[in-house]
């Protein structure tokens, strides 16, 4: 079996999350078609991994077989160092069901009063895991440090990207444009591993 991304391939997005298809779609590049799990009404699976790597396995294996092709699934998510790395893997949980990331953020701050700390240290980790229906299945995580800032700032990206301040920069993701985020993002991270082994 030849464990690479052919250009002119379809690949299904193994997410129900509209936001994350333009940011994987530019981190992929161009020559590749592109649908959502959500597009083809597929039911999303229980994430019930402990890591990031666990749940990105777990829902591009699901998205594989479910749809009978080369399914891609990104898990990711914030951790805060003085919450004990959460919301880590619950990221989206935080959100509610209404995927509603304000109150999440809140929440954040909620909780960093609560414990007293004044440590703002965070940082995101993205696992993607490209999986072929009834085969193999790779899987890569790439992280990207930085610290939280209150209120919210920026309305770009999505998830906590307002929150959250790179090291080393002034802005925070939701500020960034998008080619700029990209450049230093988890996610481009981990897309940088995943394309030397699947496509380069």
């Amino acid at each position: 079996m030849n464990l690479k991304l052919i250009k002119g391939m379809r690949l299904v997005l193994a997410t129900h999350n509209p936001g994350k298809v333009p940011e994987i779609a530019a981190l992929l590049g161009e020559g590749y078609e592109l649908v959502t799990a959500g597009q083809l009404n597929l039911p999303e699976p229980e994430e019930t991994e402990t890591t990031f790597v666990g749940n990105a396995l777990l829902k591009a294996r699901h998205a594989a077989e479910a749809s009978g092709e080369v399914a891609i699934a990104d898990d990711s998510g914030m951790s805060v160092a003085a919450l004990d790395g959460a919301p880590g893997v619950f990221s989206a949980r935080w959100a509610g069901p209404g995927k509603d990331f304000g109150l999440a953020m809140r929440k954040v701050e909620e909780r960093l009063e609560e414990v007293g700390s004044t440590d703002r240290a965070a940082w995101f980790t993205s696992a993607l895991a490209v999986a072929w229906p009834g085969g193999p299945a790779v899987v890569v995580e790439g992280r990207v440090d930085g610290d939280l800032v209150f209120p919210p700032r920026g309305d770009r990206g999505f998830g906590y990207d307002p929150i959250f301040r790179p090291e080393g920069g002034d802005r925070t993701f939701g500020e960034m444009d998008p080619a700029a985020k990209d450049a230093i993002s988890h996610r481009a991270r981990a897309f940088e591993t995943l394309r030397a082994w699947l496509i380069d």
